[in-house]
């Protein structure tokens, strides 16, 4: 079964989702693949996965890191997996690039090379965002590109990190993303 519950954001309103296992979505409401993989069937309830899901989000948007995880069920391919657990690992307040992603993995299985086009497409279908950090990951060279939330938010998101903001930029529509 699936449950899930909303959480009002500084950012916006957030839906949350979580089975027995973890939490399986967190999207900001009008998001660009908001509520994917949100089954038709769910229920509107507090679980203990979902109440850890709403503590860590209430530190976070006072601006304290927080120092655990809530149980995490986020479904997707191996390479999906890959790529998500690679954003689990990008500290607060840090960025990395989708290129530097694509040489991680690359390296972790053995490979001369990956794809950071690939590798954007997996960091965008992220379901559980903020908590597994999309919004960590930039373009080459500072461009702030790629975020399913929208760019404004974030810009926010890091900001509210206390990120260092002064290398980065939001390319013109129609720019490439990677």
């Amino acid at each position: 079964m699936t449950y899930i519950q909303h959480y009002d954001a500084p950012l916006g309103r957030i839906l949350l989702a979580a089975d027995e296992v973890g939490l399986t979505g967190l999207w900001f409401d009008g998001a660009k693949y908001f509520a994917d993989g949100l089954p038709a069937e769910h229920t509107e309830r507090e679980t203990p996965v979902l109440s850890e899901a709403r503590r860590w989000l209430d530190l976070y948007f006072a601006g304290r890191e927080p120092s655990f995880l809530p149980p995490l069920h986020p479904a997707g391919s191996a390479f999906q997996q890959a790529v998500w657990a690679l954003l689990l690992q990008i500290p607060y307040g840090q960025t990395v690039t989708y290129g530097e992603l694509a040489r991680q993995l690359a390296e972790k299985q053995g490979r001369p090379r990956m794809s950071a086009q690939a590798v954007g497409g997996a960091v965008g279908h992220n379901k559980i965002s903020i908590i597994i950090p999309c919004h960590r990951v930039v373009g080459t060279g500072g461009s702030l590109t790629g975020y399913a939330g929208g760019i404004d938010r974030k810009v926010k998101l890091l900001a509210l990190e206390q990120t260092d903001m002064t290398r980065f930029f939001v390319p013109k529509t129609g720019t490439a993303l990677l």
